[in-house]
């Protein structure tokens, strides 16, 4: 593809929330009317792999100006994304701290919980080799009267929970440590999923959360859907975001 059709493709929706595949075809046949299909099919496989454009979802992209999204990493999960590693190596797994949230949230905290969702079968025995050789309260697979009493009260509680098959998770490799992070579009379902044991990121706390990641970093729609619908929360989320954030989400919900 010239360098100039590029620059202007990126020039034409830079500033757009989204466009559509027949957009994008029809701009290409302003320049080149006898496209085919099979051609701007490889066109669209181009731009997607050299991280131009992005799927939002089946059909909607946008420009690839937002970055992806990649939180840092402390001290403290490192240490224990190492031990997950070298003693459950090989199973799946995926760790993050609520500290995250920080960046998207109206009001910022200092408690932070940490989670570690494990493939089912192995959580009892994190908990216990967790258990003994962390200095933070450790909690497995909580119910409502843990998360009121206990963990409410807990400054660095840490979580363990079942992981849910083919849940979007991303690779991450820090310091020759390799572990496994939810993705954007994970943390978010599982934020509105789970409003018991996220409560105090609730009402219009989770609607800033929402609105600044969707604004902030590009967020793959079809994954976050598909997600949701595993978790039995698609049609939920979906008015949750029609109802508070139509203008950002508008052309992608299909109702």
């Amino acid at each position: 593809m010239p360098k100039v059709i590029e620059k202007k493709l990126i020039e034409e929706f830079k500033d757009r929330e989204y466009f559509s595949r027949g957009e994008l075809f029809d701009f290409f046949r302003y320049f080149e009317p006898e496209l085919k299909e099979g051609t701007f099919g490889w066109r669209i496989y181009d731009l997607k792999n050299r991280n131009i454009i992005k799927s939002l979802k089946r059909g909607v992209y946008v420009i690839s100006y937002k970055p992806r999204y990649k939180p840092d990493i402390s001290p403290s999960l490192l240490k224990i994304a190492k031990q997950l590693t070298e003693r459950f190596d090989g199973i799946k797994h995926c760790i993050w701290e609520t500290s995250w949230l920080n960046e998207f949230a109206q009001h910022q905290t200092s408690r932070s919980m940490l989670i570690i969702e494990i493939e089912k079968g192995f959580e009892e025995s994190l908990f216990y080799e967790l258990k003994d050789r962390v200095r933070r309260e450790v909690f497995l697979n909580p119910d409502e009267k843990a998360i009121d009493f206990y963990i409410a009260e807990s400054n660095q509680p840490v979580i363990i929970k079942k992981l849910l098959t083919r849940a979007p998770l991303s690779k991450r490799t820090e310091k020759n440590i390799k572990f496994y992070i939810p993705t954007i579009e994970k943390i978010l379902v599982d934020l509105f999923a789970e409003e018991r044991l996220f409560y105090y990121v609730q009402g219009s706390e989770l609607m800033h959360i929402y609105e600044n990641a969707i604004t902030g970093y590009t967020i793959n729609f079809t994954k976050l859907f598909s997600y949701a619908k595993r978790r039995e929360r698609e049609q939920d989320i979906k008015q949750f975001m029609t109802n508070h954030m139509f203008h950002l989400v508008k052309g992608i919900i299909n109702d």
